[in-house]
């Protein structure tokens, strides 16, 4: 059968196995490339209702079935109370896929609301109240990784946004140490395109949630960065991919962090003159 015999769902069927083997690709080598997973650990993955988490979720599952390691998933969503928020929607989807989960129920939002000044970002805020309560939850249930539905644009936005607005060289590394050293975050999708998500997203119709509290923000510097990251791929294709590979290849000593690399002691050998050495060849 060729491709223009094919029916609508023939041709999506096949678009989506496509997507879905070019995602488990990505996924298993960040997985092995970084040894985000290991025998016996009890993986929570953090589910927002976006495309990006959904992936994770699902890619992680079809991963689990064929890995060669034994490892578990308990899905955990961060409900903080929203006015609107679909509250049955996950547990719905969840419950059919037949995975552990538990709905985690935390009012940030009326926090965020009453700290951030009206037309200010409240990113900040939401995801340091977001992240105490999931870090949280994770010890509780005694979770060893925390996976984190990040992917490659994600992460180069936020080099830029480092360096534009921050003055620091850095991003989200794929596996990262929290600060009080108690719990391992992964980002399974750190070599995943988002343009990839978004067509398997769509293809396998995940119920999408909104987020109402940012998603309004037009003039967020993510989403300005996001914008010329595009314009950039479009002008040169494979920019972005490009630098993301920069992120994996740093050559500390073409910076010039003092901390990173030892430039204060850093001298050149010293020169000598070439030693003549006379033989003496004798007459006979």
């Amino acid at each position: 059968m060729t491709a223009k015999d094919e029916t609508p769902e023939q041709r999506r069927q096949r678009l989506l196995n496509r997507s879905h083997k070019n995602l488990r690709r990505d996924v298993g080598k960040a997985i092995a490339d970084y040894n985000m997973i290991e025998e016996g650990d009890l993986v929570m993955v953090c589910l927002s209702g976006g495309k990006d988490s959904y992936t994770m979720l699902d890619i992680l599952l079809s991963l689990q079935k064929h890995a060669p390691i034994d490892f578990r998933i308990k899905a955990v969503n961060l409900d903080q109370k929203q006015p609107g928020f679909p509250e049955h929607v996950l547990p719905t989807y969840l419950s059919e896929l037949g995975v552990d989960y538990h709905i985690l129920e935390q009012d940030t939002y009326s926090v965020v609301k009453e700290k951030v000044p009206e037309g200010k970002t409240t990113c900040g805020l939401c995801s340091r109240l977001r992240r105490g309560s999931l870090y949280t939850y994770a010890r509780e249930i005694g979770a060893s990784k925390i996976a984190l539905g990040h992917h490659r644009e994600d992460i180069v936005e936020t080099l830029f946004l480092n360096m534009f607005f921050g003055g620091t060289l850095k991003a989200m590394p794929p596996k990262l140490l929290s600060d009080d050293k108690q719990n391992v975050l992964i980002r399974p999708m750190a070599y995943c395109s988002e343009q990839e998500i978004s067509r398997y997203a769509k293809l396998r119709e995940f119920p999408i949630i909104p987020c109402n509290l940012c998603g309004s923000q037009e003039n967020m510097q993510r989403r300005n960065i996001k914008e010329m990251l595009k314009q950039w791929d479009r002008e040169y294709p494979g920019r972005v991919e490009s630098i993301f590979r920069s992120i994996c290849h740093v050559a500390p000593s073409q910076l010039a962090d003092t901390g990173l690399y030892p430039f204060s002691q850093l001298k050149a050998l010293k020169h000598e003159a070439p030693r003549i050495e006379f033989v003496n060849v004798g007459l006979e």
